[in-house]
């Protein structure tokens, strides 16, 4: 307080805050609130989001969110989830963008009854993990899961009442639905954006060939995003499956990979392939995508590339990139679209 320096870690940064708060050091909290900004991402999300309402933070309220609503799954099966209080709970329940099934929330918030359940020294048993989780039960959407979700998952799990098992499978089959004391509208989630970076598409009989060979694109954004997969080009010559492997890459270091299959019905449309989970793009930093397909070798491919594409409030730089071994650069060639949540 008096050098003005401060050596922030993990450990000590919100008992610093917290201090920072009760003795109105507004530049030390400033400091604080900072790091943990920095340092935010999925595992802790939950945590800080609890912290910062304590706080009063609304700014990193708001990062929190962004970070728990993109990768909710990851967020809400970490073991901070757990650590968090019934109230943060309640209002993550709440939340509408969620963007992950039901029935990963549904096993979070059994995980959470169970740490609670240690935390007031008491087993985790039906009732006591209902007595903690109160009404944040009743917050849970149920039947927006599906039939097979519900019977391998929840109707297994001793949460419920046999009468709520029993009543939700009659909604799920009977012409007659009983009352629910669940929600029934499932949430909205995000809605992903597209940044298509390519004014036309075209086929030749000799292009765009493929043999194992890698496509792959630089950009760069002007705001934090989350680039949940890619938009691809599929063939030209009729309907066709082909297997892809997407990765994205910071300075050489593998952030996301993954390995799937998709098929194109012979039009110049693209086609979404995606990441396991969405992943946390930095802005004003390059970052380098690619994929190898391996399928029918003639497709379509784009033209008249542009190096900037605005989407929505988010502004997309592309530049080549030295790992593209089969002709995609900033003008032409594959990977016409990156699907992401702003």
């Amino acid at each position: 307080m008096y050098s003005d320096e401060i050596d922030l870690d993990a450990d000590t940064v919100l008992a610093t805050l917290y201090a920072a708060k009760k003795y109105i050091v507004p530049a030390l909290a400033k400091a604080c609130v900072s790091f943990l900004e920095t340092s935010l991402e999925a595992r802790n999300a939950c945590v800080l989001l609890s912290q910062s309402r304590l706080f009063e933070e609304p700014e990193l309220t708001q990062r929190c969110w962004e970070v728990i609503d993109a990768q909710a799954e990851l967020a809400l099966r970490s073991e901070g989830f757990c650590e968090i209080d019934l109230q943060t709970l309640e209002i993550i329940l709440r939340r509408e963008t969620l963007n992950t099934k039901e029935a990963v929330v549904f096993e979070a918030v059994v995980n959470w009854a169970a740490a609670e359940c240690k935390r007031r020294c008491v087993g985790p048993t039906t009732r006591n993990k209902r007595a903690a989780l109160g009404a944040a039960l009743f917050l849970l959407r149920i039947t927006s899961m599906t039939l097979e979700e519900f019977a391998d998952g929840a109707a297994q799990c001793d949460i419920l009442t046999l009468e709520e098992t029993h009543d939700v499978f009659l909604w799920y089959t009977a012409a007659n639905k009983p009352r629910l004391d669940f929600p029934l509208e499932a949430r909205p989630g995000l809605v992903p954006q597209k940044c298509h970076r390519f004014q036309s598409s075209a086929y030749r009989s000799n292009q765009w060939r493929y043999r194992g060979r890698c496509d792959s694109i630089q950009f760069a954004v002007d705001k934090r995003i989350f680039i949940a997969g890619l938009g691809l080009y599929g063939s030209s010559g009729g309907k066709a499956e082909y297997s892809a492997k997407i990765e994205l890459k910071r300075q050489g270091v593998t952030l996301a990979q993954n390995l799937t299959k998709f098929v194109s019905d012979g039009s110049s449309s693209t086609f979404p392939v995606g990441f396991e989970h969405p992943v946390q793009v930095e802005q004003d930093a390059f970052y380098t995508v690619s994929v190898v397909l391996d399928g029918n070798e003639l497709s379509y491919f784009g033209q008249e590339g542009m190096t900037e594409v605005q989407c929505g409030k988010v502004t997309f730089q592309f530049q080549c990139s030295s790992d593209s071994t089969n002709g995609t650069g900033v003008q032409g060639g594959q990977i016409p679209e990156l699907v992401f949540y702003a």
